[in-house]
């Protein structure tokens, strides 16, 4: 099933001279995976406890798409630089689901979102992590099968920050945002899930 990440490549080649500089700069794909995290928390704390002013939320989007491309880099330091390492493995995946779950959180205290859908699409959406990385326990490689991959979580995340941001009232479309989302990340992990089974 078709997903943002397929578009991965063709942003890989918009970054690879960036990456080239930076690795010359000696900077690692870790000290990349752990500055993306760190961003990441340090914006959703913000967002949190600035719940009641909404411009904020302008910056998911922005922040998002920066968030994408340090993803990007890092995986090519990694593997275009000689950087891998088991340890990097661990960052990159442990930082994806704390990262995500930082991004999300703020939206609990946002009105009308729904405290209890919130926290269901963030625990799903480890799920669908869990799921592909289960792939390769399985021999069968990471899986990054959709409909709601990484990049399309953050795409729908950075969309209702973009709503909330310009104050935008969607109360029926904010009331079912996260319900949907959480569906089609239940469907991303049935789908990881059938595919290494089947490999």
């Amino acid at each position: 099933m078709a997903t943002l990440y397929q578009l991965k490549p063709r942003f890989q080649g918009l970054l690879r001279p960036l990456t080239e500089r930076l690795a010359d700069a000696g900077v690692t794909a870790n000290q990349v995976t752990l500055g993306a995290a760190g961003l990441s928390v340090a914006l959703g704390a913000l967002l949190s406890f600035a719940g009641d002013i909404r411009p904020l939320f302008l910056l998911l989007p922005l922040f998002l798409f920066i968030r994408m491309a340090l993803n990007a880099i890092d995986g090519m330091l990694a593997r275009e630089h000689r950087q891998a390492s088991k340890l990097g493995q661990y960052l990159n995946e442990l930082c994806d689901v704390v990262s995500d779950a930082a991004l999300a959180l703020p939206f609990l205290f946002v009105a009308p979102f729904q405290p209890w859908a919130v926290l269901g699409f963030i625990f799903v959406s480890f799920l669908a992590e869990f799921a592909g990385v289960l792939g390769q326990a399985a021999g069968v490689g990471r899986n990054y099968a959709g409909p709601l991959g990484k990049s399309d979580r953050a795409f729908g995340i950075g969309a209702l920050g973009f709503l909330v941001g310009f104050g935008i009232d969607f109360t029926e479309i904010f009331l079912i945002a996260f319900p949907l989302l959480t569906l089609l990340a239940l469907a991303t992990v049935a789908n990881r899930v059938r595919l290494g089974v089947q490999a």
